[in-house]
């Protein structure tokens, strides 16, 4: 055990009582024996018997939630524990191990919510084993659980077309646990915190190595030229052979009694050359080090210590420490003793050494970090290896004496914490394998308090596949059952990129039986923000954490989960099924405007948007200028057309002092994705904000293409009042703009945003297309479309995702490239509307006009009526391995199905060849709902009856003349 300070024990005595267990609502719960999968048709095609519920089991000391296909437990006893999450469908287990339900620091105090210590292997638990885990006497407890039905996020206005079975908020059932400190916690909290570098001193000096300052000095090794502290740029990454000396000193101020270093081991094979750190006396250094190998001589040993005269070496008992992983080490000063310790993540600190004889007087002078010799020295091992190593110190800091009355004040501030509660919220829908989860605080005391950072969620997930080794260039497999994404989502078109910063998997540290040599398996979800959040609570305020969605898959096969993946989002997100047919107009002069608006209600589009390069500008307030928009509005109103505009954000230069700052030292200014991007948290950034928030109700504009989103970037700088720090900036800034999204959803404006804000809001995101590609010839981009559109809709709705057809010249091309003059290439222009309409796809027509002719007029009105009347099917899901992606050397199609309506299937084929096909195509009409037969029209026309085979499939002939399309009505 590592000491803890004796002041404790009076502070201690400052200890209120812990707050009563109030009132739950767990009585009113049923009692049920047993949770099982309810038997009944595959929820894909009818969910109606899967109905959320929360019960007690027979004992009552566990909480079941589920809807038949998944099932999460808690243990309520001796604290809330998730101990079951389960997927009914296979009868198959997501967890291994139990886990805390949450985990967040405030006002610099780490706090774990809930959770049970004690499981005695991380790679499976027998039910046994739960009734003897305890409490992590640190962790808050529950005070109060209730339950209900979920609410929603935030409003949803529906003024135009959407699926008709979209429901919010989603039916289903919801609960909350509450948690807050009791004596026991705060007592243990106590004790650890005691143990944290900062609590109770000053900070003499940190560096993280973002330059080399002059405070240092280097030694390389003579033994490679290449030899450095400051490899290839980066300052505190080392290059050498492994056995070789490479450090930096610096003087240390006096009466430094703590110093740590962070580091990562990277490559380094040495064992008493291992990465440390040493302090340096006039007659005597010790010396501190990780040993990644064996030493020269064959001895063995995670740890060493130089004690000025012999090494030491020694393993912590809790096993070795993953070498792909950064560590901290420090060596601490204390009652006349010096004292080594060791923590995985700069928090909690595992005893390594006590050194408290001989030991010299007065403080110590330097301080050395890096690869030190065996005695702390510059001298190499007399062999090296041949190959160069390289490892990374990260940080170095230095904190003065044990303040006692900091440390008071400190455990004074820890002790009000008992009154603040955290809540951890979960919402599980019917019919789906779905459910969310977040947490809250509530600040009841009459002082801020500061959330510095949170874990929403920690699951200890069944691995993915066992390998052995861990290879440079070869990722393990992350569980693939589990799919997780949240609403703080920004920087990509796929969920995938646009999560990359709140979803984690990572390795388990605890998971000491994995196959993985390294214990490297990245198996444990921890679902947090990237850097802080770092956000204030004022008095009497409650802070929320973003929303965790979590899918669990019941199949390998790729459009199951696609399709699976899709009803989440028409179920937490069901404005995307919003699906308007758009005009993009590239000329916003009034009397330009106004013949859009007519071509629009003469064809049956249902919006038109002012385009980029249309001279339209949103960010106006020149009252004349917002009128005339107005007039506009209204007349477009009149004829039942809704219209909107194009505004820039990101990607975009405002000033050196308006925009993102990427880096903390040198100041540069630019965003780190988009090249620049403007910090929302800037006066131009707010001032923006105010423009679009007035600008809608001033115009009645109901539609805003909003590009280049905030992408996620970090600010480097303050910006009161809004961002105190870089560590809060990604979420200061993620905060305005979501909270601008969901007030455009709550006043019915439409939203089209190239980027994945789906879940907070934005109805439409890029299907997924190369703009250069439309300068290719006509011919190729008929088969680009379909080719992006199938390959877009494998994860998204067909209307997620906005598709291009640019009318006139657009990134060049010329005549080959070109629609316009549209009566000229008619057959084209039909075969494109075709390309997106037979797909339930909206692409953007983007040009002066939608027809020049009669002749094209005609052809847009029977396009658009023909989509209108089979709209329903037409946006219902693409089956992927029914349909056949485009390859331009034989027919594709597009087939939809929807078990819910009159049309149970939709087949759109398509023949780029220069003669007729005639074949026959087996369609799988599984996800229609129909089991026996199946009537299918070409054309809708003359039904023929199909007996369905074992496999649910159906051989049917077509002909399909050359470049032509066609298509058939399944019921």
């Amino acid at each position: 055990m590592i000491r803890p300070f004796s002041f404790l024990s009076l502070l201690l005595l400052l200890a209120i009582p812990g707050p009563a267990p109030t009132a739950t609502t767990l009585d009113t719960l049923p009692i049920v024996s047993e949770a099982s999968a309810t038997t009944g048709p595959d929820w894909l095609i009818d969910p109606s018997p899967y109905q959320a519920s929360l019960y007690r089991n027979e004992v009552g000391n566990e909480l079941i939630m589920t809807n038949g296909l998944i099932r999460r437990v808690w243990r309520l006893t001796p604290n809330v524990a998730c101990v079951a999450f389960d997927d009914l469908t296979q009868g198959k287990s997501l967890l291994r191990a139990v886990r805390p339900e949450a985990a967040l620091s405030i006002d610099g105090h780490p706090l774990d919510v809930g959770g049970l210590m004690g499981q005695p292997n991380h790679a499976f638990f027998f039910h046994d084993w739960l009734d003897t885990m305890q409490r992590d006497p640190k962790a808050l407890v529950l005070t109060q659980v209730e339950t209900g039905t979920p609410i929603e996020r935030f409003a949803w206005k529906r003024v135009r077309h959407h699926a008709p079975d979209a429901q919010w908020p989603p039916k289903g059932v919801a609960l909350r646990f509450d948690f807050r400190l009791d004596d026991q916690a705060i007592e243990a909290l106590a004790e650890q915190q005691m143990l944290d570098s900062e609590t109770g001193r000053t900070v003499l000096f940190q560096d993280q190595f973002t330059s080399l300052g002059s405070a240092w000095r280097i030694h390389t090794s003579p033994s490679l030229e290449r030899s450095s502290f400051h490899n290839e740029g980066k300052p505190g990454e080392i290059y050498t052979l492994a056995n070789t000396a490479v450090y930096a000193e610096r003087d240390l101020p006096a009466h430094a009694d703590l110093v740590e270093v962070q580091l990562h081991p990277g490559t380094d094979t040495a064992g008493s050359w291992g990465p440390g750190l040493a302090l340096v006396w006039p007659d005597r250094v010790i010396k501190f080090n990780y040993r990644i190998g064996s030493s020269a001589d064959g001895s063995h040993g995670n740890f060493s210590v130089w004690d000025g005269q012999n090494e030491r070496l020694f393993t912590l008992p809790q096993g070795p420490i993953s070498p792909a992983n950064p560590l901290w080490l420090r060596m601490r000063l204390e009652d006349n003793a010096l004292f080594g310790e060791i923590s995985h993540d700069g928090i909690q600190w595992l005893s390594g050494f006590e050194l408290n004889e001989n030991l010299p007087q007065g403080s110590p002078q330097a301080l050395r970090v890096g690869k030190l010799s065996r005695s702390g020295q510059e001298d190499d091992f007399a062999t090296n290896p041949q190959d160069p190593i390289r490892l990374r110190i990260m940080k170095v800091a230095a904190y003065g004496p044990l303040q006692r009355d900091a440390v008071a004040s400190h455990f004074k501030q820890l002790l009000q914490l008992k009154d603040v509660t955290v809540s951890v919220h979960y919402e599980m829908y019917d019919g789906i394998p779905t459910m969310s989860k977040w947490i809250t605080v509530h600040n009841p005391l009459d002082r801020p308090l500061t959330v510095d950072r949170f874990t929403s969620e920690i699951l200890a997930v069944v691995e993915n596949g066992n390998p052995v080794e861990t290879r440079a260039g070869v990722s393990l497999p992350k569980p693939d059952s589990l799919h997780v994404e949240t609403d703080m989502a920004f920087g990509g078109f796929e969920h995938m990129n646009a999560c990359r910063g709140s979803i984690h998997w990572v390795p388990d540290p605890f998971f000491e039986t994995q196959v993985n040599y390294e214990r490297m398996q990245p198996c444990l979800l921890e679902v947090r923000p990237e850097i802080g959040p770092d956000q204030d609570i004022h008095p009497g305020g409650t802070f929320e954490s973003f929303r965790t969605f979590e899918v669990v898959y019941d199949s390998t096969e790729r459009s199951r989960r696609g399709l699976t993946l899709r009803k989440m989002y028409r179920t937490v997100a069901p404005w995307v099924t919003e699906n308007p047919l758009m005009m993009h107009m590239r000329d916003s002069s009034p009397q330009k405007v106004k013949e859009a608006i007519d071509q629009c209600a003469e064809t049956g589009f249902e919006m038109l948007i002012l385009s980029f390069g249309s001279g339209f500008n949103m960010e106006t307030t020149d009252p004349a200028y917002l009128q005339q928009y107005r007039e506009l509005a209204a007349y477009a109103q009149a004829k039942s057309i809704e219209i909107g505009g194009y505004s820039l954000l990101s990607s975009r230069r405002i000033s050196p002092d308006s925009d993102n700052i990427k880096h903390p030292l040198t100041g540069e200014p630019g965003g780190q994705t988009h090249g620049y991007c403007p910090a929302l948290t800037s006066p131009w950034g707010q001032d923006y904000f105010d423009k679009l928030y007035k600008f809608f109700p001033s115009t009645s504009f109901n539609l805003l293409e909003h590009d280049g989103s905030y992408p996620g970037d970090i600010d480097a700088i303050a910006r009161p009042p809004l961002q105190k720090s870089m560590e809060n900036s990604q979420w200061a800034q993620w905060r305005i703009i979501t909270d601008f999204y969901k007030w455009c959803r709550g006043e019915g404006v439409y939203l089209n945003v190239p980027d994945y804000y789906y879940l907070a809001g934005s109805n439409k995101c890029g299907m997924g297309y190369r703009e250069t590609n439309w300068s290719l010839p006509r011919a190729q981009q008929v088969i680009h479309s379909r080719q992006n559109i199938f390959d877009g809709t494998s994860e998204k709705t067909p209307s997620m995702g906005w598709m291009f057809v640019p009318l006139s010249q657009y990134h060049g091309g010329g005549e080959a490239a070109t629609v316009e003059p549209l009566d000229t290439h008619l057959d084209h222009y039909q075969m494109m509307m075709l390309c997106n309409l037979s797909a339930g796809v909206q692409a953007c027509y983007r040009g002066p006009r939608l027809y020049d002719t009669e002749r094209t007029k005609q052809m847009v009105q029977t396009q658009v009526a023909w989509f209108k009347k089979y709209r329903g099917i037409l946006e219902s899901d693409i089956i992927h391995d029914t349909s056949r992606r485009a390859t331009g050397r034989d027919l594709d199609w597009y087939f939809h199905a929807n078990p819910s309506l009159e049309e149970k299937g939709f087949l759109a084929i398509f023949n780029p060849l220069d003669h007729a096909v005639t074949k026959t195509i087996p369609l799988n009409l599984y996800y229609t709902g129909l089991t026996t037969t199946a009537h299918i029209a070409h054309k809708d026309q003359n039904p023929e009856k199909f007996t369905l085979n074992r496999d649910y499939t159906v051989q049917l002939p077509v002909t399909i003349p050359a470049h032509g399309m066609t298509w058939y009505v399944v019921r």
